[in-house]
């Protein structure tokens, strides 16, 4: 009974300010058209003295003006109580039009009362009447819909953007490690300049995006610019060479006095010799046990074999894997390491079994190894061993190239990146065309560099890992986990996290997403755009309820928790738009860690930096003394000398295996 009670009253005052307000209207005509209601005989003499000492006192009809002034205030102050009706199909247009006809009847008809009819005399009165009778009912209209109007105003954001905007970081935050980004965000109706810190870039980072969303352009280049920039050693795997190896090279070329060593720029690219180095990816010098010939093997089977990784265990899967593990440690231990090349791996693996069993098998350090395939060779299994050593000998198969022979079995660097006395910037380059073949031979120089570069006392070092499921990355959840102190930022870009789960494994693929501090997502769909929405959390929002009756309309507004980013918001970015969340230090806090922001990139600036970049640098030089191209005959000597080479320590180490055995009979006579 209150709320009628209280609803009653309001109507009552609005209701009495609009009389007050035609009131005004009435009396303006009045005394601004006395001499046409003298003709008229309207004579009241009380209003007249009324108005008269009124006037003296307060200069109300000093000007034509200050009551139609009056009248409009009461007039709008009437209009904010009107209650809300049925009909809530109000437009701006219908708004605009009523305000300006009702402002030019009511206040711009004064001309009127300057006319002077001879005939009709009293015409000009009734005209000007009539406009400011008709400019005020305009003038009530449209205040009546307005008033309508702005009680609706909630109702027009539809897509609820005001109650999912939010203030991010505005503060530009740098240090020595730290990745900036400059932002543009939508809050409070309006486009507002922010930044994203990622101040502590050895926390990892994960950089999320369906094919297109700018995660590459936007991202990972400028990962890639401001830690060159910081004087980082780097290591790149780029999927679609030379996309961002081109950016890593020119880059260090400019910042070259960032460092206090000045660095080396290397490349790895199978598919074209000429801007390659060559290198050695399991160089017997960085192998101290056995385990790290293991951690090869695993690599390279698992690249070659996708659907291993979720098979981790099998005897199957085990059984090639100890088998090459066997084949790299043995090319270690012969002659110091001579012919400890992957290349050379290859082809012993494809010699006769009869052949390489009993070589590896006269090496102490082999034999436990060894022991299931001698168990089924001496039991006269022999379908279980030509499983065992074909599930071996067919992927890697795969892997028998001679450009990929010639890249692997050089000496150009190493691969110690982050070598405080000798950095380099080292980019390795796939081709999804080849990617199968590829990805192996990728996938063993990155075990490699990270079991090198995860050490006290280097160099502080980056590593970027673009569209990660196209290659297996041994030890990467170790990496993350366990490479901050050491100073070394993991920057890792892919697609979706289906992806990753599909091509990693659940668990791996787990570990490696719940594991990482700094994170970037653009458009993604399905599991990973709830995973991300329920990361960012909830937020207390706004929610409006309108209620429309035969008579009236009421609102009511309440508010509840709901998800900051919504799992729809985030399948619907649009290019260059990135949600996400970085971590700070204790030193750095940062009170607002999600993001939701368009990163902004300024194109001309970059088209101007592309179009000054050098081509890569040619490495290779396949000219002979005459200037002939030389480089299809040097790479195919170079195959089959490694054939050859495989073929001379078999047959060198079967004689010296029968020589022994001739040995001990001789002592056993």
């Amino acid at each position: 009974m209150n709320q009628e009670d209280d609803l009653r009253g309001l109507a009552k005052t609005m209701e009495f300010m609009r009389a007050i307000s035609i009131l005004f209207c009435v009396i303006h005509v009045y005394w601004f058209c006395y001499q046409s209601m003298v003709e008229w005989s309207v004579d009241i003499g009380v209003v007249d003295r009324i108005l008269l000492n009124f006037n003296r006192t307060t200069g109300l009809f000093a000007s034509v003006l200050w009551t139609k002034l009056f009248a409009v205030v009461f007039l709008a102050l009437s209009c904010l109580g009107t209650r809300g009706v049925k009909e809530e199909k109000i437009k701006w247009t219908n708004i605009g039009l009523c305000l300006f006809f009702g402002f030019a009847l009511f206040f711009f008809n004064g001309w009127l009362l300057d006319l002077n009819f001879l005939t009709v005399p009293t015409l000009a009165t009734v005209l000007y009447a009539l406009t400011l009778a008709l400019g005020y009912i305009l003038l009530l209209v449209a205040g009546v819909w307005m008033s309508r109007l702005l009680k609706n105003s909630l109702m027009e954001d539809v897509f609820n953007l005001e109650n999912e905007s939010f203030m991010q970081e505005t503060r530009l935050m740098e240090n020595e490690y730290s990745v900036n980004l400059p932002t543009r965000f939508f809050y409070h109706k309006k486009w507002n300049r922010g930044w994203i810190n990622v101040v502590n870039p050895f926390r990892a980072t994960i950089v999320l995006g369906t094919p297109g969303s700018g995660k590459s352009y936007a991202v990972v280049n400028n990962y890639i610019k401001q830690q060159i920039m910081k004087g980082f050693s780097m290591y790149v795997y780029d999927y679609k060479f030379d996309d961002l190896s081109v950016i890593a090279y020119n880059t260090m070329l400019d910042n070259l006095d960032k460092y206090g060593v000045k660095p080396k720029f290397y490349l790895i690219n199978f598919d074209n010799p000429r801007k390659s180095h060559r290198c050695n990816p399991i160089a017997p010098e960085f192998m101290t046990d056995i385990s790290d010939a293991y951690e090869s093997a695993y690599t390279i089977m698992l690249n070659l074999n996708k659907t291993w990784i979720q098979k981790q265990g099998d005897f199957f899967v085990e059984s090639p894997i100890i088998l090459l593990t066997a084949i790299i440690w043995y090319l270690k231990i012969y002659q110091n390491g001579r012919y400890c090349t992957f290349p050379h791996a290859i082809e012993f693996l494809n010699r006769k079994y009869e052949d390489i069993f009993p070589i590896l098998t006269s090496y102490p350090q082999l034999e436990n190894y060894l022991s299931p395939f001698m168990d089924a060779w001496e039991g006269g299994a022999q379908e279980q061993l030509q499983g065992q050593i074909a599930s071996a000998k067919i992927p890697l198969s795969r892997m028998i190239s001679p450009q990929l022979y010639w890249v692997m079995t050089g000496d150009d660097f190493t691969l110690d990146i982050n070598n405080p006395h000798a950095p380099k910037i080292l980019c390795v380059g796939n081709n999804p065309d080849r990617q199968n073949i590829y990805s192996a031979a990728l996938g063993l120089y990155n075990s490699r560099i990270v079991k090198l570069i995860n050490k006290k006392g280097q160099l502080k070092s980056s590593v970027v890992i673009d569209e990660l499921p196209t290659i297996y990355f041994r030890g990467l959840d170790n990496l993350i986990a366990t490479a901050r102190s050491n100073k070394v930022a993991v920057c890792l870009g892919f697609q979706d996290f289906s992806q990753l789960k599909r091509d990693y494994g659940d668990k791996e693929a787990a570990v490696v997403m719940n594991t990482v501090g700094n994170i970037f997502s653009g458009q993604v769909v399905g599991e990973s755009a709830k995973t991300l929405s329920e990361r960012f959390g909830k937020v207390l929002q706004k929610r409006q309820s309108m209620t429309i009756n035969r008579n009236d309309k009421s609102t009511s507004i309440s508010t509840q928790l709901d998800s900051l980013i919504p799992a729809s918001k985030i399948a619907n970015l649009t290019q260059g738009m990135f949600v996400g969340a970085v971590s700070d230090n204790f030193d750095e806090r940062i009170e607002q860690k999600i993001f939701h922001a368009e990163i902004v990139v300024d194109n001309a600036v970059v088209a101007r930096e592309v179009k000054e970049y050098l081509p890569l640098p040619v490495i290779a030089d396949f000219t002979d003394e005459n200037g002939n191209d030389t480089m299809k005959e040097d790479i195919e000597l170079n195959y089959n000398q490694v054939k050859l080479e495989v073929k001379q320590i078999v047959a060198d180490e079967l004689r010296r295996i029968a020589e022994d055995e001739s040995l001990r009979h001789l002592r056993k006579k």
